[in-house]
């Protein structure tokens, strides 16, 4: 066990973090909302309601959505696309999806490679491409039930102030939509490419993220190897 959480101690560190984020999320959360049904004179909801209502749900799908966004932009955009200096791109030259041999696939594949990086056709393909797949997926997901939890509130709404009920494409193709859509998305690239463009210049010693402090600036952490 101990050796256990040592070895993902990373992973398990973001998920006590992510599950304490999302904890405290819908209790604030849940208190607002019971603030906002007393300013209409509505008696307040219970903490399971909330937590599986749609007013909830919308609010998580809608950052889920944005953060697999950045996630499967940012590993397409870096198969193609450099920036030196930094450590989250590869050097100039590396650039595109890479040969056989230095990827081990297909006869090239190491003894303890995983045994789709030793097949071929459509099995090779897709695990080739696979965190890229899985990314999008998630990202499709988490936007779909953005937008359906979204037009259950929005009809909610109207319905408060006595206006006709919005259709799914309605509620997609409108502005309440894409504002709560882009503002999310615009802070998720802004991160991105700062992490970028920092790294270039600025360390942490002993992370993975950063170069090793006394390397140039111009330098990758993949050209000193």
């Amino acid at each position: 066990m101990r050796r256990f959480l040592r070895n993902g101690s990373l992973s398990l560190a973001f998920l006590v973090i992510f599950v304490l984020a999302v904890i405290g999320q819908s209790v604030a959360g849940h208190a607002y909302n019971n603030e906002e049904l007393a300013q209409h004179g509505q008696p307040p909801v219970g903490y399971l309601d909330f937590v599986t209502s749609s007013d909830f749900l919308v609010d998580l799908a809608e950052n889920w959505q944005s953060e697999f966004l950045q996630f499967f932009l940012f590993i397409l955009a870096t198969i193609w696309l450099i920036q030196r200096g930094s450590p989250e791109s590869k050097k100039a030259g590396d650039e595109g999806v890479g040969t056989d041999e230095e990827q081990h696939v297909r006869s090239h594949a190491r003894p303890d490679s995983p045994s789709w990086a030793k097949a071929d056709g459509i099995r090779l393909w897709i695990y080739s491409n696979s965190l890229l797949l899985v990314m999008g997926a998630v990202f499709l997901f988490s936007w779909l039930a953005q937008s359906l939890a979204g037009q259950v509130v929005a009809n909610e709404q109207n319905a408060q102030h006595g206006m006709p009920p919005l259709s799914w494409g309605d509620y997609v193709l409108s502005a309440e939509f894409w504002n709560r859509t882009l503002q999310n998305w615009q802070s998720e690239f802004l991160a991105v490419g700062a992490m970028v463009a920092f790294s270039i210049y600025l360390r942490q010693r002993g992370s993975s993220e950063s170069k090793p402090v006394g390397m140039p600036h111009h330098m990758s952490s993949v050209e000193s190897e």
